[in-house]
């Protein structure tokens, strides 16, 4: 998977929506227990029924590894059933992985070789060590950690340097942009933190941003768009989990998430046709 072929996706399918799939036992539809592995059909009908409105699906592997063994080969028969019937989807392992040189070799293997992912969310707070397997493999991109919506964000990531007033999270915006390039590295940025993304793309002008927290979270659509949108190449891969897979708890969830993949696409399609109708004007004069 390449920066063009996410950009193509985007510009085909008017949207930049990414569905996290996050499948907690306790609130997967009742009737799904009767299947052998109710946690992978639950996945399976939300991606059969959203994946013409999306551009990625992200499994959160904790959801998956919670279970074991079993879980693991949930989390392997949904990646492969993805990228096997949607070859097209920009398919991202939400594993937040981060250890030393070898470690992460052994975490690359594991993804990217024995699993079809085309991408993994990487915490970067041990360096490039952290980073570098992962980037041996072509093709593949790295979403390192780079500023997120929780409270204690505050805690490190908003800290400045007595010396050069830089903050942590500045930081890894920099080094990222050392250890690769927008065509292997992306990051995540939290929603809420949408009043730094004119600061960010600074440093990182072109790079795809992984945006989560919208709507629950407090995050807003239109400020992330308004600050983080790159003209002609997007840049956001928005995600949203929770408000479209547990919509509904009945044997038409499926649909119900559908519909509300529906109402977040037709908002994002309506924020880029206006984006690209003031690009029209700039041009004019």
């Amino acid at each position: 998977m390449t920066y063009s072929d996410i950009k193509k996706q985007i510009e085909e399918k008017k949207t930049l929506l990414c569905i996290g799939l996050d499948p907690d036992i306790e609130k997967i539809p009742k009737h799904l227990f009767s299947s052998d592995d109710p946690i992978f059909e639950f996945c399976k009908e939300i991606v059969d029924s959203t994946h013409d409105l999306a551009i990625s699906f992200k499994p959160n592997t904790a959801f998956f590894e919670a279970h074991g063994y079993k879980g693991w080969q949930s989390l392997e028969k949904i990646a492969s059933y993805i990228k096997e019937k949607y070859p097209e989807i920009f398919l991202i392992a939400d594993a937040k992985r981060g250890d030393i040189l070898h470690t992460s070799k052994m975490y690359a293997k594991a993804f990217f070789e024995n699993m079809p992912f085309d991408a993994i969310t990487i915490n970067p707070l041990l360096g490039k060590d952290v980073v570098a397997p992962f980037l041996e493999y072509e093709g593949k991109f790295v979403i390192l950690l780079g500023l997120s919506s929780n409270p204690s964000a505050y805690d490190l990531q908003l800290i400045q340097e007595l010396e050069t007033r830089e903050y942590i999270f500045e930081k890894i915006f920099k080094y990222g942009t050392w250890w690769g390039t927008e065509n292997n590295i992306m990051y995540v940025v939290g929603a809420t933190m949408a009043y730094k993304l004119q600061q960010i793309r600074n440093l990182v002008p072109n790079h795809f941003l992984l945006i989560p927290g919208i709507g629950a979270q407090g995050g807003s659509l239109e400020e992330v768009c308004n600050f983080g949108l790159v003209d002609n190449n997007y840049g956001l891969i928005i995600n949203q989990s929770r408000s479209i897979i547990y919509a509904d708890t009945t044997e038409k969830f499926a649909d119900v998430a559908r519909d509300k993949a529906l109402e977040f696409k037709n908002e994002i399609s309506k924020i880029l046709e206006e984006a690209k109708n003031k690009r029209k004007k700039r041009t004019r004069f």
